[in-house]
């Protein structure tokens, strides 16, 4: 892990709640465990973790390094991480929980890229007595725990947010750029979107971006600008910065001499660069090292036969499994006013990065120096 990475671990971690994990037991053999089973392994772990995609910058920069280094540090650095990123396929990603499984992890991180189509790979992993930790997006199977962002929140805050850049204006109409139908957590976002939009915007389009690719939106944006005329977009519901940034080409290259307000999510740089310049008006910042840093605590502990009292903060339910052991770590509206505060305090970018020569003068301009 780079030394930035190191600072924004740190220094988020420093917010969440102490753990205290005791060495127990593990969680690898297969069927039963009896209480001697459970007590063979001390930090001499194997830990799976799978991610689903390395397109968005936030699996490969900052989830993978922070999980690597919390597993390190509750082991003593005894614990093996094995790493796969599926590049949004989810049978390569079945494939690689077989694989995982094969190699007899003691215990599995996975964030799905179909949280559907994972649930015969989580029962695979159950049978074989290798508990599973969901990260990030609520899989369908046996899992054993959750965490996750506050996702309907999320969609409030976005929601919130395009209310606020919208001003006054009676019902106007906004083009609804959702994230894969693939994502139980897009629907949560939009959930929470309209739980705030609904009454106060006219919907003029809609749509559920195919796995969750900038091109996609693009695309969508396009044929939107298209149907209802480019002058006729008041703003843009993105779920994600990937998909803005896709979102806000569409809108230059239709000529918008000024464009309207467009949302995100994930803090990206080219998102916070895009704040800093006003193309883009937020993002969602999801503190990135918390979330890892209680997969990671999840993973261990159940690695070692414990329980996660000491870590869970609430439960919650899938299509097949009640009661999941679960952390939900809260967002930020990030917006050029707080950028300071969040991004850059916590160290997940640096000013150097986020006012390369390109943004320089957008970045004076932001009080950014």
């Amino acid at each position: 892990m780079n030394t930035r990475m190191r600072r924004a671990a740190v220094a988020v971690a420093a917010t969440t709640m102490a753990v205290s994990l005791a060495a127990c037991g593990s969680a690898k053999e297969s069927g039963d465990k009896t209480s001697s089973d459970s007590a063979k392994k001390g930090d001499d772990l194997k830990i799976g973790l799978l991610l689903p995609e390395n397109v968005t910058a936030r699996y490969e920069k900052f989830d993978k390094p922070i999980i690597e280094k919390k597993v390190g540090e509750l082991t003593g650095g005894k614990a093996e991480v094995t790493y796969a990123n599926a590049r949004q396929d989810a049978t390569l990603q079945a494939q690689q929980v077989d694989t995982m499984i094969t190699g007899k992890v003691d215990a599995l991180i996975i964030d799905a890229v179909d949280a559907k189509a994972i649930e015969n790979s989580v029962k695979k992993a159950k049978d074989a007595g290798i508990p599973v930790v969901a990260f990030d997006r609520l899989a369908e199977g046996p899992i054993d725990a959750y965490t996750s962002f506050d996702n309907e929140e999320v969609g409030r805050v976005q929601g919130k947010a395009l209310l606020e850049a919208l001003g006054d204006a009676a019902k106007p109409t906004v083009v609804m750029m959702n994230g894969s139908i693939t994502d139980p957590n897009a629907a949560l976002f939009k959930k929470g979107a309209k739980s705030v939009l609904d009454g106060k915007v006219t919907y003029g389009k809609e749509y559920d971006t195919k796995e969750w690719k900038p091109e996609n939106a693009n695309s969508n944006m396009e044929g939107a600008i298209t149907a209802l005329g480019k002058d006729k977009i008041a703003g843009v519901y993105s779920a994600n910065d990937g998909m803005a940034g896709g979102i806000i080409q569409a809108l230059k290259s239709a000529g918008l001499s000024k464009l309207p307000p467009v949302t995100g999510q994930d803090a990206e740089l080219a998102g916070v660069q895009r704040i800093v310049t006003g193309e883009q008006f937020m993002s969602v910042y999801k503190p990135y090292p918390q979330e890892g840093i209680v997969a990671a605590e999840m993973a261990v502990a159940l690695a070692k036969g414990e329980k996660l009292d000491s870590i869970a903060t609430s439960k919650v339910d899938n299509a097949s499994t009640k009661g999941i052991a679960t952390v939900l770590v809260p967002v930020v509206s990030l917006t050029k006013d707080n950028i300071k505060e969040t991004v850059l305090k916590d160290g997940i970018w640096t000013l150097d990065e986020i006012c390369s020569a390109k943004y320089k003068a957008a970045c004076d301009a932001a009080g950014l120096k």
